[in-house]
């Protein structure tokens, strides 16, 4: 298992690099990233991960336009060379490592992309992310994420989408660690006490002059497990904002949020509100492989050079109704308003969920929805 990365100084372990530290099946090591125009007519969301304890390698290449979400599929068996990261068609070129990369998908069922990602900030690492259920770790993870730019060009179906860098932001990360991945695990014993559900917010918004990468997640009673919230300036400083309170806004009768109001504290006490709106929604669990999705699961062997397309009407009754229960991407429009008056206008990604009991929203069980 000695491969060409064990001729550099970077392990952590005594043993292969092709090894995890972990034996836990469920390691991973993915990249995620989106892109936008800011209009709310496109919204394309891609990923591309590592599973060394499953055997598995495999990526997606997701698009919603209007009323329709299609996203192609590709899963091969893992190999020795993480710095040739690629997946069938499917590629990411590291050209200037934390500032600039590139993202292929050559021509694959109709769906093509050859995009290239300019960081307009500096990376924020994020709070390490761990989650149990009972004693059994279920997630632990690093993550970074970064704002910026894209150019480029997408392809649908012939029709050719001009990626210009002047109006198409988005956000990436990178994370690594344990998390639920391939195959489901035996049972065992039910745990106790039993899981009644998460509430997530995920909001990495750029502005002018300094980026927003905001993570909180709740427990059903509304206790806060995750509370990181980072402002990261042009000009490299890094500023915690404290505790946020929010409100989200849901569509009558659904868990299908339209906005958010986000009331922080600056460093010296001062009050600063991001008014979030969604111009279009990606479900992430239709068709990209999140939370539960039953078309396409991260980490699951499907063969070697596996490809599909699959292809979603977000209008059939039976998508709209799996399409609330789960993490939702949403290109985001936000408004920073600070104490003096003074309002900036910002755009990224605008990602929540609501999935079970959460009392602060009156959800009471897995199937309740907004008044």
């Amino acid at each position: 298992m000695i491969t060409a990365m064990d001729e550099f100084p970077i392990h952590q372990v005594p043993q292969p690099i092709a090894w995890p530290g972990s034996s836990d099946r469920n390691f991973y090591d993915r990249s995620y990233f989106n892109a936008h125009d800011r209009t709310g007519d496109i919204f394309a969301i891609a990923g591309l991960g590592y599973y060394p304890n499953l055997g598995v390698k495999d990526a997606f290449f997701g698009v919603r336009r209007g009323d329709t979400q299609t996203a192609v599929h590709l899963s091969d068996g893992i190999d020795g060379d993480r710095t040739n990261q690629r997946v069938g068609g499917f590629r990411i070129e590291v050209s200037d490592p934390l500032r600039s990369l590139r993202v292929v998908l050559d021509e694959t069922e109709g769906i093509a992309a050859d995009l290239t990602w300019t960081g307009l900030f500096d990376v924020v690492q994020e709070q390490r992310h761990l989650m149990r259920q009972g004693s059994k770790v279920t997630l632990d993870a690093q993550r970074f994420a970064q704002l910026g730019s894209w150019a480029g060009t997408i392809a649908i179906d012939g029709d050719e989408i001009n990626v210009d860098p002047s109006t198409w932001l988005g956000s990436r990360d990178r994370s690594w660690g344990i998390r639920p991945v391939g195959e489901p695990e035996p049972a065992g014993r039910p745990a106790d006490p039993p899981f009644e559900g998460m509430w997530w917010l995920y909001l990495p918004i750029a502005f002018d002059d300094f980026a927003l990468v905001m993570i909180i997640q709740e427990s059903p009673d509304g206790f806060r497990t995750l509370n990181d919230c980072t402002r990261v300036w042009a000009d490299g400083r890094v500023e915690q904002l404290g505790w946020p309170r929010v409100t989200i806004h849901y569509t009558p009768a659904t868990r299908m949020p339209t906005g958010a109001t986000i009331i922080a504290t600056t460093a010296d006490g001062s009050p600063i509100r991001f008014d979030v709106e969604s111009k279009l929604a990606m479900p992430l669990h239709v068709g990209c492989g999140y939370g539960g999705d039953p078309d396409w699961t991260h980490g699951l062997w499907k063969g070697d050079k596996f490809v599909e397309r699959v292809t979603y009407d977000m209008t059939d009754p039976a998508v709209v109704g799996r399409s609330t229960f789960g993490v939702i991407d949403h290109v985001g429009r936000a408004v920073c308003h600070t104490d003096d008056g003074a309002t900036q206008e910002g755009w990224g990604m605008f990602e929540h969920g609501a999935l079970g009991r959460h009392d602060p929203s009156g959800f009471a069980d897995w199937l309740s929805v907004a008044p």
